[in-house]
């Protein structure tokens, strides 16, 4: 198969992908079509964490082994694009870009598959689920998906960039991540009377104020870190102060050292406010990734990579890393020397001023430009040139 005929098939297979997104934990037909295609170019697989896939190239060579990830879920949103493929499904779509990856990782394998007898080292290509919020990774490594690999890569495109401009930085390009949910109750009553009553919606505002100070007055400015109330439900009539109100919101972290402190004040300051209104605050924290840090090695060798297909000045943009965005490849990266990287997609005026909605927005649109870039990136860091 030619390079151009594999770029074409990659395509081909992200517009079925994203005509049939799956989300998070339920991707069993992305699932079958993945290993479908690994059937008929010849390529061993093996299901791993139930949708999850790892094939594997040249298992018998000696040299390095090298891992490349996709990941396949697609999120709970109704699309408002107006691609010929738009996704089937009511109020699923890939907004995130998720299709392409798997796409440009199918496309590595076709290419690999025909120059197998060449690479100098195995490679696996790990298909996984459940990266959005489901720890899909985290699964996949207690299934083995790691066992005997040496070194894992993997990318997420980015349209705060453009197109022929990517990140990755040695350390941390991605933050950690959580979420927080706090019940305040109160005594309700009539909206005439509040002094028969312990309003909790005032004491639900005031938490919200006062945990804007975490990051503004308890920790150093060099800690980049977010704490964002996202969700107020006081639910109740005009007349009627309610008797519980119900928040929630999510935290960001660049550095995993920050977390215990954040989580502590987040209690402390709910439970604290709540009293001095005199209701009560109960606080349930869920961590969900850590941060993204690059090994340097890796990155190092990614960045190399990077160079030899986008150009000298690939890394010319003003994104600042690690971005407020989370990522479980952090799992990998907790287990291995790895990197990841942020692969730019935006085009400007002169190509159409388009894909710059970002992820998870209805009208995203993934760049199928990636794809070859990715498949020639992924081809060389296997120790294989594209062509």
């Amino acid at each position: 198969m030619t390079w151009e005929k594999a770029v074409n098939q990659a395509i081909t297979l992200r517009h079925w992908f994203h005509q049939h997104p799956e989300l998070t934990w339920q991707e069993e037909h992305t699932a079958k079509k993945i290993r479908d295609c690994l059937d008929d170019w010849g390529i061993e697989w093996r299901a791993c964490a139930t949708h999850g896939t790892v094939a594997t190239l040249a298992p018998e060579r000696l040299g390095r082994h090298v891992a490349l990830r996709a990941d396949m879920d697609a999120l709970p949103i109704n699309e408002q694009t107006n691609v010929e493929f738009c996704s089937t499904e009511s109020g699923k779509m890939h907004a995130c870009g998720h299709d392409g990856h798997m796409a440009a990782l199918l496309g590595t394998a076709i290419w690999l598959k025909n120059h197998e007898p060449k690479l100098p080292g195995p490679v696996s290509l790990i298909f996984q689920p459940a990266e959005e919020g489901g720890h899909g990774a985290k699964k996949m490594i207690e299934d083995g998906a790691l066992d005997g690999i040496d070194v894992i890569f993997g990318w997420h495109n980015w349209p705060a960039i453009p197109y022929g401009k990517a990140v990755c930085p040695d350390g941390a390009v991605m933050s950690g991540n959580g979420s927080f949910h706090i019940q305040v109750k109160g005594l309700g009553g009539h909206a005439s009377q509040p002094e028969a009553c312990r309003d909790p919606v005032l004491a639900a505002a005031a938490i919200t104020l006062n945990l804007q100070q975490i990051v503004s007055r308890k920790l150093p400015p060099q800690a980049s870190a977010v704490v964002s109330v996202t969700r107020l439900n006081a639910d109740s009539d005009v007349t009627v102060i309610p008797q519980i109100v119900h928040m929630a919101g999510g935290i960001r972290i660049s550095d995993p050292k920050w977390r215990a402190q954040i989580n502590e004040l987040i209690v402390q300051i709910a439970e604290d406010t709540a009293k001095t209104y005199g209701v009560e605050a109960k606080v349930e924290i869920l961590p969900r990734y850590e941060a993204t840090i690059n090994d340097a090695n890796a990155a190092e060798i990614y960045r190399t990579v990077l160079k030899s297909e986008l150009g000298e000045d690939y890394s010319n943009t003003e994104l600042m890393v690690p971005i407020m965005a989370s990522e479980d490849f952090s799992y990998y990266l907790q287990k291995i020397p790895g990197a990841f990287a942020l692969i730019g997609m935006a085009e400007n005026q002169a190509e159409g001023h388009k894909y710059h909605y970002p992820c998870h927005n209805p009208h995203y649109e993934f760049n199928d430009r990636l794809i070859e870039t990715v498949m020639r990136s992924f081809s060389k860091l296997s120790g294989l040139n594209h062509a």
